[in-house]
């Protein structure tokens, strides 16, 4: 047939794709691809599947309104017993097509830029890579900007990109406010009685492609995780942008200082939701940071929220996505502590007796959502206190998150939550006890466990781990300035009460589907 084709991916969902410029229409195609493969890869949750197919099948027919040709391959065309793989299916495409060049914005996972190049080459088709817009940072830039440092710090990288891209600055160029960082300003528990009545954030009833995806999840993966109930996430710009509005306007003046709190029955607290549409590319990050910015400015929302939202945007979205690219593949085999149990069944159900977990997991299966003190701080914690290899909790994230794509996820999980990767971007490992837990929360009041118990039947699985983990790493983290302070305690133990703090860990260590 001759021209040349534009695969589309599900996670490139920008109306402003720049190969479009450059493409002709009259002879040019889109090529857009379902294949029950992407979601088995990881055994994804159904809102996260259900998520990426109609906001695919949005994005296909307002191409075709713009003009374009676009050849889309559903799930229902893929035969039950063909190879479940984007490989397999873009080789027949390739095939049946015949295009002079296939064209590709680069992806956000190195599996598939590993796939993509094979299976045009294996066609003989010509391959050419376009440069991803959407972020602020490309990756060669990024690239430059670590060569040479012995350690990777966000917060250098964020002053960089806030001086870059001129980014709440006062006139004189120099950080609004006098700091760069309103950190300490933004780590407050709800009050004693609650967190009030909290502003809902913007939902969308799903429409008829909508209801035609959730249909079509609930037969052919019936037997994945989570639930298709709540499903009402944004599936385009228009709905995306909407949801940014919302948050502007009704719950960024309260996501500053509680974006680190927990709340039973509060899934949402006053966190943004939009992740999803930020990494579907649904929506512009520049426009959310612009928005944000124009909202202290303007004085409806207080400087130390607005900061602390857009270095999640600017700082951290970016910084994660660089290390991402400079650390693959190696990254995913990242194992600093050697650990190697299995992650618990109810990781999977919420069957746990420990309160923080049922209630992170049953929010998660609900509704495929959890903000990031729950990832960091409760299922990542556990993960690392409880010696789980790293790859199972990496994978798990990404099955069961709507927002969930392997640049974000694999580093995040991998580096921060677990420090899987020793430290490579992270000062110290984000290790707790349920102290931490019951400060931010009130979810250890209704646990039959107790925070401040290390050993015995009633002592926090938390607690009584995070222990354990001090005294088996008590040498390197005595070395380490940030965790020095953590291990003085248990010079002034005894060795009876190490003797039953490691019992105590051993037997919740050798029973963690029981717990």
């Amino acid at each position: 047939m001759g021209g040349r084709i534009l695969l589309v991916l599900g996670d490139q969902l920008a109306t402003d794709h720049p190969a479009l410029t450059a493409l002709d229409a009259a002879r040019d195609r889109v090529l857009m691809i379902e294949t029950a493969g992407e979601a088995t890869a990881v055994w994804s949750h159904q809102a996260r599947i259900a998520l990426f197919l109609s906001a695919m099948r949005h994005h296909r027919d307002a191409l075709r309104a713009q003009g374009w040709t676009v050849d889309y391959l559903d799930l229902d065309s893929e035969p039950p017993d063909a190879p479940a793989g984007l490989d397999h299916r873009l080789a027949e495409a390739l095939q049946r097509l015949r295009p002079s060049e296939l064209w590709v914005m680069e992806p956000g996972e190195w599996r598939i830029e590993q796939l993509l190049e094979t299976t045009a080459a294996q066609a003989g088709v010509p391959l050419r890579w376009w440069a991803d817009p959407h972020f602020l940072c490309t990756r060669e830039r990024f690239a430059r900007w670590a060569q040479g440092r012995q350690q990777l710090r966000m917060e250098h990288f964020y002053r960089e990109m806030r001086r870059e891209h001129r980014v709440l600055l006062d006139a004189q160029g120099q950080p609004e406010g006098g700091t760069w960082n309103f950190d300490a300003d933004n780590r407050q528990p709800y009050p004693k009685g609650g967190p009030g009545a909290i502003p809902p954030p913007a939902w969308f009833p799903p429409d008829g492609i909508t209801q035609e995806v959730l249909a079509l999840v609930s037969r052919r993966f019936a037997n994945h995780p989570g639930s298709l109930a709540h499903f009402a996430w944004p599936v385009t710009p228009d709905q995306a942008r909407a949801a940014l509005r919302r948050f502007i306007e009704h719950r960024l003046v309260g996501f500053g200082p509680y974006q680190d709190a927990m709340w039973t029955d509060t899934p949402w607290g006053w966190h943004s939701l939009l992740s999803s549409s930020l990494n579907l590319h649904l929506l512009d990050p520049r426009e959310v940071i612009a928005a944000a910015e124009a909202a202290y400015r303007e004085g409806r929302a207080p400087l130390s929220g607005v900061e602390g939202f857009i270095r999640q945007i600017l700082g951290w979205r970016e910084f994660i996505r660089g290390v991402y690219w400079l650390d693959m593949p190696g990254l995913r085999q990242a194992n600093h502590y050697d650990h190697h149990r299995a992650l618990p069944a109810w990781y999977w159900t919420g069957a746990t007796r420990m309160a923080c977990l049922r209630d992170a997991l049953t929010q998660t299966l609900a509704h495929g959502y959890a903000h990031h003190i729950q990832r960091l701080m409760v299922t990542g914690l556990f993960g690392t206190l409880a010696e789980i290899e790293p790859r199972q909790v990496s994978d798990w994230y990404r099955a069961v998150y709507v927002d969930a794509v392997e640049w974000v996820e694999s580093p995040n999980t991998l580096g921060m939550a677990l420090h899987a990767n020793g430290g490579r971007f992270t000062s110290k490992p984000y290790v707790a006890s349920g102290a931490y837990i019951d400060r931010q929360s009130n979810l250890c009041k209704m646990c039959e466990y107790r925070p401040k118990e290390k050993t015995g039947p009633r002592a926090c699985p938390f607690t009584t781990l995070y222990w354990y983990f001090l005294d088996n790493h008590r040498l390197a983290l005595r070395a380490n300035p940030r965790t020095r302070p953590m291990t003085m305690h248990l010079d002034r133990w005894s060795e009876d009460e190490r003797q039953a703090l490691r019992e105590s860990a051993l037997e919740r260590l050798h029973r963690l589907d029981e717990l």
